[in-house]
């Protein structure tokens, strides 16, 4: 299989072929893993119960993916990543923000799969062979697995696509013989020693919901683009697309995240989860763990390191895919060993979610308002003037820059920063939100309506020759 050579360019029409059962595909295979297991189990870590948990979850879940959704359909019509594709809002340089955004969110979640994958990886290898679980087994451990990871992003989306194809079936099988694993010392109850993290029910429950449910979604606000842009709207409906896009996202996070809950209680995992989980599982499913460890990781990482190439590549675009991919992969290789021997697991996963939450909520919301007033008709030449190094197009606005969104953007993303509640670091407006952490929507609103206002006279940038917004004949799946 060669080499993908597309970076953040136009994709031509002939070779968008994939379609909406690719994307399920992609979207469940890459998130069977245990970077989004361990999601999972931050609500009984948080003190909460099964059912709370479980509710916290879903609810979570199904308000990121009512919001996230949507954002699938943009590259449909730009043949490009969604960060370039914001440059229709932003600018042609201002999408650089997006681009920041997405960098940030990938680095975050390889560097997370990474670690939680190679940490279960040593233990599993302690009990099977013996080998000492010492910080050099795990350095080792996580740079095997990165370079695997480096491997499938390089080749790029057609040998991801692949993967995520035979994890979808695999992982399944192994989450489901996973379930008869820990059946034996399942418990309802929260793990012994977990107080409610913020004091009281609710307000930890919100932050379950925002951490473990809400945080998945958003995590593709930037990496749905990466797929849908190889998909032609010529051959697929957009309503097809957007509803492959709610299942795929609705199952991949949910099986995952909710298998995280059951083996957390079961393995009475606290304050960590890879050793309790290790110590937890039957001898005769170690080997099934292992697989789970290593080759979900693999198509985790990989497809999160896939994007980071992609956003370098747009931040710096004299680099090729290829080599950006390699450099971010060092980077997040480098987070994982600072997370792994410096950080707090719980501490780590949950200020990293919400903070980077509230960077990318307004930034989503923004340019999703912007799709909405184009009605989906875009100049995929005129997105493309940063990457070819000149100048003018519809979207250049101010040298390259939309003061507007720009602005907007700040705006939300400062109050969101001033709204978060961790145990790391808690915002100045908690006080007058009862110390509940509203980050999420208060960045949104924010960002959204000073936009709104912002552009309230303005029309959106009309492309000097709009490509037809018309749907084909006949649905496609």
């Amino acid at each position: 299989m060669p080499i993908e050579q597309r970076g953040v360019d136009t994709i031509p029409d002939e070779e968008r072929t994939s379609g909406p059962r690719d994307l399920v595909s992609i979207l469940l295979g890459s998130n069977l893993c245990l970077g989004v297991i361990v999601f999972g189990w931050l609500p009984p870590s948080f003190g909460l119960g099964l059912w709370p948990s479980v509710t916290a979850i879903v609810a979570g879940t199904l308000v990121g993916i009512a919001f996230t959704a949507p954002l699938a359909l943009i590259s449909l019509r730009t043949a490009t990543n969604l960060s370039t594709s914001s440059g229709a809002q932003f600018g042609v340089r201002g999408r650089l923000v997006g681009s920041v955004v997405g960098l940030l969110l990938s680095l975050g979640y390889t560097a997370l799969t990474l670690w939680i994958g190679g940490d279960v990886m040593v233990g599993v290898l302690s009990r099977l062979t013996g080998l000492p679980n010492t910080g050099l087994t795990r350095a080792l451990m996580y740079g095997l697995l990165a370079a695997c990871t480096v491997v499938g992003a390089v080749f790029g989306y057609r040998l991801l696509l692949r993967l995520s194809k035979v994890l979808a079936i695999g992982m399944v099988v192994l989450l489901l013989v996973g379930v008869v694993a820990y059946s034996g010392d399942f418990t309802t109850a929260a793990p012994p020693d977990t107080p409610y993290l913020l004091g009281s029910f609710w307000p930890t429950w919100l932050l379950a919901a925002v951490a473990a449910g809400l945080s998945g979604p958003v995590a593709f606000i930037t990496l749905l683009g990466d797929y849908t842009r190889y998909i032609s709207p010529k051959r697929h409906r957009s309503r097809t697309v957007y509803w492959a896009t709610c299942a795929g996202l609705l199952v991949g996070l949910l099986v995952p995240q909710l298998f995280g809950t059951y083996t957390a209680l079961a393995a009475r995992a606290g304050l960590d989860y890879a050793g309790p989980l290790v110590d937890a599982a039957p001898f005769w499913y170690l080997v099934p763990l292992l697989l789970a460890a290593s080759a979900g990781s693999v198509g985790n990482a990989g497809l999160m390191l896939y994007s980071m190439g992609l956003d370098l590549d747009a931040i710096v675009p004299k680099t090729t895919r290829t080599k950006a991919t390699v450099i971010a992969a060092v980077v997040a290789t480098a987070f994982v060993f600072i997370g792994s021997f410096e950080w707090n697991a719980q501490a780590a996963m949950t200020s990293f979610v919400l903070l980077l939450t509230a960077l990318g909520t307004p930034w989503a919301v923004i340019t999703l308002i912007g799709f909405v007033r184009c009605r989906g008709a875009y100049d995929p030449d005129a997105l493309q003037v940063f990457n070819r190094r000149s100048r003018g197009g519809v979207y250049w606005f101010r040298g390259g820059w939309n003061p507007a969104a720009t602005v907007s953007w700040v705006l939300g993303a400062g109050v969101g920063l001033c709204a978060v509640s961790t145990t790391v670091y808690e915002g100045p407006l908690l006080a007058l939100t009862g110390g509940v952490d509203c980050s999420f929507i208060l960045s949104g609103v924010v960002g959204g309506l000073a936009y709104a206002l912002l552009t309230a006279r303005s029309s959106a940038p009309v492309p000097a020759a709009a490509p037809a917004a018309s749907e084909p004949a006949e649905a496609s799946a």
